[in-house]
């Protein structure tokens, strides 16, 4: 019983360290007051200015053309380059399995400074193209969907891409119509991580962007440092929004899949 409840505490205090922040900016981004920890009215101005302001709305829309179309990205690539390591000999599939780990544990400083070195300085491309800054979130975001895909294979029956062949089908049929399907929960969860880490990125866009064009972390810290009160307390609503969309995002997919458990329970009792 006592085990029982020093569990309980103990995870109640980690949730309360992780969430209470973010409750508390919550809480402030429906007030008029312009300084956390001072007593302000209800008011939902700071919604108002987000959801009116040119500016903001143009780095909001910016931000996530970027996360979805380097992700998109990420995500072919990422899935080929599992799907090809895992069908690989055990040297090949050991070499690339160390080179995908490289990027997913080196700091983000030190691959945005070095991918600006590589494309601008080396190479020449132009900031203004956005050409380096999609290959860095693309550089980023692909070991991880290597990551999210490679277990489902390792998890997949592979007699099955076997009997297809064996019952006419090239390989090319095999692997959108076998391999794929089997792949999707990993792939899927490989894009929205993709997505996640492209919108959180500072460092990599820092570096790699143009010099007109924020996302919601560079901008945040540049509206940091400034003196418009107005801007920095609508950020306090973005947080909020973006909160609650990932909230219900990830409560919406956990509700999905233990409905999809539940059915095959089901059809497995039957």
């Amino acid at each position: 019983m006592i085990k029982k409840i020093l569990r309980s505490s103990w995870l109640a205090i980690v949730l309360l360290f992780m969430y209470l922040p973010i409750l508390i900016l919550m809480v402030y981004s429906f007030t008029d007051t312009a300084t956390i920890g001072t007593h302000g009215n209800f008011s939902v101005n700071n919604y108002i200015t987000l959801f009116t302001t040119p500016e903001l709305l143009k780095m909001i829309g910016g931000t996530f053309a970027l996360a979805f179309g380097s992700a998109l990205i990420s995500t072919i690539l990422g899935t080929i380059g599992a799907i090809g390591a895992f069908y690989s000999r055990n040297a090949s599939k050991k070499l690339l399995g160390l080179a995908n780990q490289v990027p997913v544990v080196n700091a983000e400083v030190v691959t945005g400074f070095s991918l600006c070195v590589l494309l601008i300085v080396v190479l020449g491309v132009k900031k203004e193209t956005f050409v380096p800054l999609v290959i860095g979130h693309v550089a980023l975001c692909s070991p991880f969907v290597y990551l999210s895909v490679t277990p489902k294979l390792k998890q997949m029956d592979n007699s099955i891409y076997e009997a297809a062949l064996d019952l006419g089908a090239d390989a090319r049929q095999a692997l959108f119509k076998i391999v794929i399907p089997q792949l999707i929960p990993g792939i899927v969860s490989g894009f929205l991580l993709s997505v996640t880490l492209s919108l959180d990125d500072y460092f990599i866009t820092t570096y790699t962007k143009p010099a007109t064009f924020d996302t919601i972390s560079t901008y945040v810290v540049n509206a940091t440092k400034g003196s418009h009160t107005q801007i920095k307390t609508a950020l306090w609503a973005l947080s909020t929004v973006l909160f609650v969309v990932i909230l219900a995002v990830v409560i919406g997919g956990n509700a999905i899949s233990g409905r999809k458990a539940g059915a095959g329970n089901e059809k497995a009792d039957i």
